[in-house]
């Protein structure tokens, strides 16, 4: 599911090219499973293994992509927090105009 994730990210910041090639790898990786799936018809352990990895992966890039952005709005949103913040109290300060 890291791919689907990665698909999404791509495809809300309108990355064309990218989430082209993000989905056809997306269908060959499908592909693969299905293929799987059918010739281990009756083995529900293959299909609760590709759950669970399934599971692990959006999980997983789900954290990776929160924790970096994160980590990038902490890197750049520095200086805007105390610019705001200097902001309201500036307009705390001013006097009512009404």
């Amino acid at each position: 599911m890291l791919i689907v994730t990665v698909w999404t990210k791509m495809v809300t910041r309108t990355k064309v090219l990218a989430s082209g090639i993000v989905t056809l790898i997306n269908v060959m990786i499908w592909f693969y499973v299905i293929q799987t799936l059918v010739a281990n018809i009756n083995d529900w352990k293959v299909a609760l293994l590709y759950a669970f990895g399934c599971a692990i992966g959006t999980a997983g890039s789900t954290w990776y992509f929160q924790w970096s952005e994160r980590r990038k709005d902490n890197l750049s949103g520095g200086l805007q927090a105390d610019t705001t913040d200097n902001m309201t109290n500036v307009s705390e300060d001013a006097p009512s105009r009404t």
